[in-house]
């Protein structure tokens, strides 16, 4: 067998490690960062404490907060414009995976300029981009650990993939104090995004020892954890197990691929802003059904992490999956598909069209046709 493994990031998990903020950054010869984060972020307070941390190891800042769900091309731009010509060390990003991205997308724009779409695709970053430290503030995409940066272009309403190694954050500081305060929607909808991560990496058709072994690790911590994590009164150990799921699922997918469940869920995302989490939740269990055939193995040891009787033959536990996973959605709230808004049938085709050119649906489990998406979307859009 031949694969790669990289993983670039040092990872730093502490309590309390926002306070120390400033002296992992002068670690990393950082003397003025710009800060990209959004205003939930900015308003419940979490940046005081970090920006103490700045304060007293002698660190400036610039600021942008003001990242929304789903990052879109021209913020992207914007914040480019507005820093273009400035001395900027690193990027300190704080927040979940869409402030993440955004900070990828504007590494690259400070050292290379034009637009960032110019740069959808593999590799096409040709100038080293500004290094990037991480601060995860939910348990979700990994993004502090991956190559990939997802925004949204505006015009065509669809989600675009910037692929490069050179993105890759070269710090992640981990806080579970900082997920304290996730509102129950959020901490349910990311969630589901880091499970779908791990279960999509261990079916991808380029998984490797490595990212199989992350992959079903994750797969147990994350649902062994996320209702307390999201129901909980005294979840404190569930959410530190989330963030470590979360950052192992993305260290998965990120040297293995995602697969048809991201496909439609980005396609969805880009036409009706749906949050991220959210469309993957709703398509997991339809696509993971789906892909049973292509290696009934592999799903069936899903089902096992997931914790289906071990009993049970590998076609029963893969089958028991699809049920684990729809109770998961409805344990955590996650919305029909009928009822998200903005859905519309008639915007199906397209839709499927948008998923089939997704980057990475090469790599899902089971080759997908346009009309394989498409009956996908209506079999969920037809579940009451």
């Amino acid at each position: 067998m031949n694969f790669e493994f990289l993983l670039p990031t040092k990872i730093v998990m502490k309590k309390g490690i926002r306070f120390d903020t400033g002296t992992h950054l002068r670690e990393q010869a950082m003397a003025h960062v710009l800060v990209i984060t959004d205003n939930g972020i900015k308003n419940a307070g979490l940046l005081t404490d970090i920006y103490a941390s700045l304060e007293k190891s002698g660190i400036t800042h610039d600021e942008y907060s003001d990242v929304k769900p789903n990052p879109r091309d021209t913020d992207c731009d914007q914040i480019a414009e507005q820093v273009k010509g400035k001395r900027i060390d690193g990027i300190l990003a704080i927040g979940g995976g869409s402030v993440i991205d955004t900070a990828k997308a504007v590494s690259i724009l400070h050292t290379n300029g034009g637009s960032v779409n110019d740069y959808e695709g593999a590799f096409t970053v040709k100038a080293e981009p500004v290094p990037i430290v991480c601060i995860p503030t939910t348990a979700g995409t990994g993004s502090e650990v991956t190559f990939f940066s997802v925004i949204t272009d505006t015009k065509r309403k669809y989600k675009m993939s910037i692929l490069d190694y050179q993105i890759g954050p070269k710090l992640a500081l981990l806080d579970a104090d900082l997920t304290a305060t996730l509102p129950a929607s959020i901490a349910s909808s990311t969630g589901m995004d880091a499970l779908t991560h791990a279960i999509e990496a261990y079916t991808a058709r380029v998984a490797n020892p490595i990212s199989d072994a992350l992959a079903l690790h994750a797969i147990k911590l994350i649902s062994e954890n996320l209702l307390e994590a999201v129901h909980g009164t005294v979840n404190e150990q569930a959410r530190e197990s989330m963030l470590i799921g979360s950052l192992i699922a993305g260290a998965a997918f990120g040297n293995s691929d995602i697969g048809s469940v991201h496909c439609i869920s980005e396609a969805i995302g880009g036409m009706y802003d749906t949050p991220h989490g959210v469309a993957n939740a709703i398509f997991l269990p339809y696509v993971f059904k789906h892909n049973i055939a292509a290696n009934v193995q592999r799903h069936a040891e899903i089902g096992y992490a997931l914790g289906a009787d071990r009993s049970l033959s590998h076609e029963a536990a893969a089958q028991a999956a699809v049920e684990i996973l729809f109770a998961f959605s409805e344990k955590v709230n996650i919305p029909k598909f009928r009822h998200v808004k903005g859905v519309n049938p008639a915007d199906f085709a397209v839709l499927a069209q948008n998923s089939k050119n997704n980057i990475s649906d090469p790599n899902n489990a089971k080759e997908m046709t346009v009309n394989d998406y498409l009956h996908i979307l209506e079999e969920a859009y037809a579940t009451e």
